[in-house]
């Protein structure tokens, strides 16, 4: 049954979702980390390109196309159903439709910048892991996993911030944004690379799976191939 997936996968599938749509609730949130200003989404939206790191490696790039595409459809029913939510007509005893408003609700603009971000970036980090994996013949998961991210989260920040902001924002400022997003995103995933080396040391063991992705299609759409 080659379109069977093990309980590991679903569960790295799962987490992936969940995390993607946690980030998107808490992104509205500006914080200041170290006297630089940023998302809230920073506490976990890493997580799901840590996640794709471990997919690929282990499972490899169909598996992967597979768990972007479904992060994808939950966050779009989460945004949906959250727009639903805010456009009923409030119970004369909630009062607190405009705060329930302010945090569940986002402009098209930013919803639509999130959801191309999201796809581009997941799928390039996906892409380079896979390639630099079959380049390093299988070594060196730390740097494929680093350069992988940098590469993912960079067109990730460009995306989101030029569709989100421009015309609205100095174009340094947007520059600055995207700069610093990835910085910290990157180093995230390196203060993280302990845990995430044992996390897939572990997941190979336990799958008894390393997989290489020789002669397989790139092509995004393909996502009944497993």
């Amino acid at each position: 049954m080659k379109n069977q997936v093990s309980i590991m996968y679903l569960t790295c599938s799962t987490l992936f979702a969940v995390c993607l749509i946690i980030a998107n609730i808490v992104e509205s949130k500006i914080v200041n980390v170290f006297g630089i200003n940023t998302t809230a989404g920073l506490v976990i939206f890493p997580i799901t390109y840590i996640l794709n790191d471990v997919i690929s490696e282990v499972w490899g790039f169909r598996k992967a196309r597979l768990i972007i595409w479904m992060g994808f459809f939950m966050n779009f029913l989460a945004v949906a159903v959250f727009k639903l939510a805010i456009a009923m007509p409030a119970s004369p005893y909630f009062e607190h439709q405009g705060a329930f408003s302010l945090v569940l609700g986002s402009t098209q603009r930013i919803t639509t910048a999130s959801f191309i971000a999201f796809l581009c970036g997941s799928f390039v980090n996906a892409y380079v892991m896979s390639k630099m994996k079959k380049a390093t013949q299988g070594r060196g998961f730390s740097i494929r996993a680093v350069v992988s991210t940098l590469f993912g989260e960079g067109l990730d920040s460009v995306i989101f911030f030029s569709i989100a902001f421009y015309g609205s924002l100095p174009g340094i400022v947007i520059l600055t944004l995207i700069g610093s997003q990835t910085a910290m995103k990157t180093i995230y995933e390196i203060i993280a690379l302990p845990l995430t080396n044992l996390v897939v040391k572990w997941v190979k063991r336990t799958e008894q799976t390393d997989a290489y992705d020789l002669n397989i299609s790139y092509n995004p759409l393909k996502i009944r191939d497993l």
